[in-house]
């Protein structure tokens, strides 16, 4: 991870702020264009904004921690809300995400930090660090989703914000390598990502993202932290982005070919 302490309570803040200023500018019309997230409308996306704050403080909580595929739990919470109106949809989303962002700062004081908790398919994390699956949330369906499709500018960031959004990424891809156990990762492979919020690390053979890169890196992956979340979830191809390789290119690159953080 990076070298600073995040503050994941204001990043979370930061990202809700930036959210809520998004919608207030949006036309009726504009709510019912598709996103660029598959299969969901600018109202979908705030929707399933809404659902997962409101799902962190209800019985919800406890089905998207067991279930074994949290995209079609996130899909039929979405569903549920489709018929509702876009106002109901973002006052909804207001009132909740106003709930995590007074609690996402307790949940990362210790000794409550340090638990580990199941999030369904992605893993086990620390719940200091699952809050910024919420942050990650943000920035990713906003800046990707639903500016773009709208023609309109992405909202800047900071580099709290971007180093909570690459902890949890970083988080996640470490969960999946383990998961997946690729026979020809038998060699320590180092990423690097620069500008706001990057920093180094090292994917070694048993799959665990580590912070640092050393020596012993058979390839060495540099990136720009702010391209990450769109390369990193297959949003864009990391051939299109700034992304370079040193060291064994072939290794690298089907490293890179197997990086889909959800």
């Amino acid at each position: 991870m990076a070298d600073v302490t995040p503050d994941r309570g204001a990043a979370f803040k930061a990202e809700r702020a930036d959210m809520l200023a998004f919608c207030a500018g949006l036309d009726p019309a504009e709510w019912r264009m598709d996103s660029r997230c598959d299969g969901w409308r600018i109202h979908d996306v705030v929707a399933h904004m809404g659902t997962g704050c409101k799902a962190m403080f209800s019985p919800a909580a406890a089905k998207m921690m067991r279930t074994n595929d949290i995209e079609a739990a996130n899909d039929l919470l979405v569903d549920t809300r489709r018929d509702r109106s876009s106002p109901d949809v973002l006052a909804e989303y207001r009132r909740w995400s106003a709930v995590a962002a007074a609690i996402f700062p307790v949940m990362a004081r210790r000794p409550l930090g340090g638990l580990q908790m199941q999030l369904a398919d992605l893993g086990r994390f620390p719940l200091r660090v699952l809050t910024g699956a919420m942050v990650f949330d943000h920035h990713t369906h906003l800046r990707h989703d639903m500016a773009p499709a709208l023609g309109r500018p992405a909202p800047d960031t900071d580099a709290n914000r971007m180093t909570v959004v690459g902890e949890w990424m970083m988080a996640v891809l470490s969960n999946q390598v383990r998961a997946a156990a690729p026979a020809w990762l038998d060699r320590p492979v180092g990423i690097t990502l620069t500008g706001p919020g990057g920093g180094t690390w090292r994917v070694v053979p048993e799959g665990a993202v580590m912070p640092g890169v050393t020596d012993d890196c058979a390839a060495r992956i540099t990136g720009v932290a702010l391209e990450f979340p769109e390369w990193g979830t297959r949003r864009a191809s990391w051939r299109d982005r700034d992304v370079r390789i040193t060291g064994d290119a072939d290794y690298a690159t089907a490293f890179l070919d197997t990086v889909n953080v959800v």
